[in-house]
């Protein structure tokens, strides 16, 4: 028997055995060596985004608690040129206690000393890490950090503004909006105040009102999980069960009223990639050799023309989709650029046929160097003469645990055919790209 390294007796097998049922739900194999370690890497994951838990405001505040001469509750004062201490754009992650998936925060912490004494700076930033490293709801977050600074340094006022952006991964169907639109996203400000402004005329708030004031974007739902009721059917009881579990393993009490109904929001989202019935669709809607073509002059998709041999490359670019990462069962998402070389008075492939080529291989368990490959290969079934895939993505994995690199992403490419070896067509279509993406495209 292969003996367990110390993270993985500290990860324990609890949540393991849990994400094994859920792939196994999924229709996949957890001993495919993709998906080995994927069980000891989401329980890292989630031990790892709920690390909250077991840390306390307290033990990060003591000590960090400076003398500074000078300063002064009374209101003829100037309490440290100005008041307000602002700690501004920390960028957090969290996990949605309805839905299981991250979101990401913007914070801005404010405090105003009281008693002769300041904190240090980099100890706002802990302790709102504290308890986004948690379960969270958004404004039960900025509660919390407001109440636990008020308690723990006793400020004469503490403030705390937020912008979520939180990644709603629904349908990828929808026409005539920007790429990064269609991967449905939500900009909401949240604010909490704790303690009172004493002081003369002039001293008002530093921040907005602390109420909920949300930015409304169009046709955006509030959470993936309430949002995709509807995306299935009857959901297998073992995975809500493991869900349940995995709750249970992280120290979380199941029945407590914001996580009522969270196991099965989560499995709602996973039977989205579940394997089985996208192969099936595929079957049934469209064979690759029964594809709708169209006339060039009829297309919408952008043509180059190109002195390579006569011929023309066409592409369809910014073509959003939405995947799962099998090594940590996260999403990422972006958009994939195809395109492909013909001779001018050749029929082309309609947009809407490859963008559902995108969506059907994104659509399950996968990893972008593949999904880019599956692409690739398919459309060149299609039209033989020559393909070339771009796909950029922004990995959840990638920002939201270990490294923590928020903005940053990941471009694949892969060629087959005549464009493998056309440099020159290589480069005009790259070219298109650059200049779709500066444009706004």
């Amino acid at each position: 028997m292969e003996s367990k390294t110390w993270t993985e007796l500290e990860c324990g097998g609890g949540i393991e055995d849990a994400v094994k049922v859920l792939l196994e739900g999924l229709g996949e194999d957890p001993d495919r060596d993709g998906l080995k370690k994927t069980p000891l890497r989401v329980a890292k994951a989630l031990r790892d985004g709920t690390r909250g838990y077991k840390q306390s405001v307290h033990d990060i505040v003591e000590g960090a608690l400076f003398l500074e001469a000078g300063m002064s509750n009374r209101v003829d004062r100037a309490r440290g040129g100005g008041g307000l201490v602002v700690v501004r754009d920390i960028g957090l992650f969290s996990y949605c206690e309805s839905c299981l998936l991250p979101f990401r925060v913007q914070c801005h912490v404010g405090y105003i000393p009281s008693g002769q004494h300041v904190v240090g700076l980099s100890k706002l930033a802990r302790v709102a890490d504290v308890f986004a490293k948690r379960l969270q709801d958004p404004q039960r977050l900025a509660d919390d950090i407001c109440s636990a600074l008020q308690s723990s340094i006793n400020p004469w006022e503490s403030q705390f503004l937020f912008t979520r952006r939180l990644l709603l991964f629904g349908h990828l169907r929808r026409r005539g909006r920007r790429p990064m639109d269609r991967v449905c996203r939500c900009f909401e400000v949240w604010g909490s105040k704790c303690g009172e402004v004493g002081g003369g005329e002039g001293e008002g708030e530093a921040f907005p009102s602390p109420e909920l004031v949300p930015i409304k974007v169009p046709e955006m739902v509030q959470c993936i999980g309430k949002a995709s009721s509807k995306l299935v059917g009857t959901l297998p009881d073992a995975m809500v069960a493991a869900v349940t579990s995995i709750l249970t393993s992280l120290g979380e009490d199941p029945l407590r009223e914001e996580l009522v109904g969270t196991p099965q929001r989560f499995v709602r989202w996973l039977m989205t990639f579940r394997r089985a019935s996208f192969e099936l669709k595929l079957n049934s809607n469209f064979h690759l050799g029964q594809l709708g073509l169209y006339s060039a002059k009829n297309s919408g998709g952008d043509i180059i023309g190109s002195r390579s041999k006569g011929e023309i490359v066409h592409s369809e670019l910014s073509l959003p989709f939405c995947s799962q990462c099998e090594h940590h069962l996260l999403p990422f998402y972006g958009v994939a650029h195809i395109g492909y070389l013909a001779p001018p008075e050749s029929k082309i492939i309609d947009r809407s046929l490859l963008h559902s080529v995108v969506l059907f291989y994104g659509c399950k368990l996968q990893v972008q160097e593949r999904l880019t490959r599956q692409i690739t290969e398919t459309v060149f079934s299609i039209f033989c003469g020559g393909v070339m895939v771009v796909v950029e993505a922004d990995h959840v994995c990638m920002v939201s645990r270990g490294i923590e690199k928020m903005g940053s992403s990941t471009a694949t490419t892969a060629a087959m055919g005549q464009f493998a070896a056309n440099l020159e067509a290589k480069t005009m279509f790259l070219q298109t790209i650059a200049c779709s993406r500066a444009a706004g495209g």
